[in-house]
């Protein structure tokens, strides 16, 4: 079946078998993937990560999701990449799916365009589980999701100033929520927030932003991403937020690294499509191959995991994108 985002956050609990998750709204995809790990831990179900680097690597995945566990009863597998399952491993999923009702296999894509979805791995999890796209294309459709995120942090809007944050923001549901929450710090006894507020707010504070931060990774300017970078987390945003802008803009390229015809497919605007072959001219391929254990580090250490200093490993990524290398053995 096909569920959309607020649908899917309300069944997070009881998903099994298999969903994939696709689509270019940062913002669904964290709260999904948040949702889905605060379950896992509250119903003690072991979680493993997979970042697919090639079509071989699918048969990890379906080697996990039928072993039994040893840490508990059910198993969540995560999976990340742009790579779908060739015949022998689609046979796997099908197998999967019609005799293990336990485990859980999600898949978080990038979006996908109408041809892939049309693909008989989508058709396959879309007739035996849940496809969910992470879009939010109507602006009733985006206040309503901004909304929750709005409650959860105590703030209400007038309508004219939803209006004025959605134009404000281009659309970007992050951003907005990024807005929100600086709203809800410079503003905490106001029961509602209009356009002045709003404006005095953002125009006041938002200096830089997270996509400022892709920007200039993409152009490879070291010391402009190290100082976005500090304002960022003097500003209070969260570092997994960072995390995720990072890990975006690594996956991007290596994508585009395999698949260079296909740029737009993959989710590289229009615009930026130069930007990010520069990059790629700029970088060493053999670079790429050190960055998932890299970001699977700093998760680890967001996380509490590990006892690495996350501000360090992050600037370690905001280099090695930029070309450099820091922190040399």
């Amino acid at each position: 079946m096909k569920l959309d985002y607020l649908q899917a956050i309300k069944r997070v609990d009881e998903a099994r078998g298999a969903w994939i998750m696709h689509g270019q709204e940062p913002l669904l995809e964290q709260n999904l993937l948040d949702a889905f790990r605060k379950s896992w831990q509250n119903h003690s179900i072991e979680r493993q990560r997979y970042d697919l680097n090639n079509v071989g690597e699918w048969k990890n995945v379906f080697n996990a999701l039928n072993s039994l566990s040893l840490f508990s009863e059910h198993l969540a597998i995560e999976v990340h990449g742009n790579i779908k399952p060739d015949a022998n491993a689609l046979k796997q999923l099908k197998q999967y799916i019609q005799h293990n009702e336990h485990n859980l296999l999600l898949v978080i894509m990038p979006k996908q365009d109408s041809s892939s979805l049309k693909s008989s791995f989508f058709q396959t999890v879309e007739a035996n589980g849940v496809v969910v796209p992470l879009t939010a294309h109507y602006p009733q459709d985006r206040q309503r999701i901004l909304s929750l995120e709005a409650e959860k942090i105590g703030v209400q809007l007038q309508q004219d100033a939803w209006t004025w944050l959605e134009q404000h923001h281009e659309h970007n549901m992050l951003a907005a929520k990024n807005s929100l929450m600086r709203v809800a710090d410079t503003f905490p006894d106001l029961s509602s927030i209009g356009i002045e507020q709003l404006k005095a707010c953002l125009q006041d504070q938002s200096r830089y932003s997270t996509f400022d931060l892709s920007d200039s990774l993409i152009q490879g300017n070291l010391s402009q991403s190290i100082k976005i970078f500090q304002y960022l987390i003097e500003s209070g945003e969260p570092s997994s937020l960072i995390l995720w802008t990072i890990s975006k803009e690594m996956r991007l390229l290596m994508q585009l690294f395999e698949q260079p015809q296909n740029a737009l497919q993959i989710g590289i605007w229009k615009n930026k499509v130069s930007s990010y072959q520069q990059a790629l001219r700029r970088l060493n391929p053999q670079q790429f191959l050190s960055w998932p254990a890299l970001l699977l580090r700093i998760d680890a250490s967001i996380k509490g995991m590990s006892n690495e200093n996350p501000n360090h490993l992050i600037q370690q990524a905001i280099a090695e994108l930029c070309g450099k290398t820091l922190f040399l053995s």
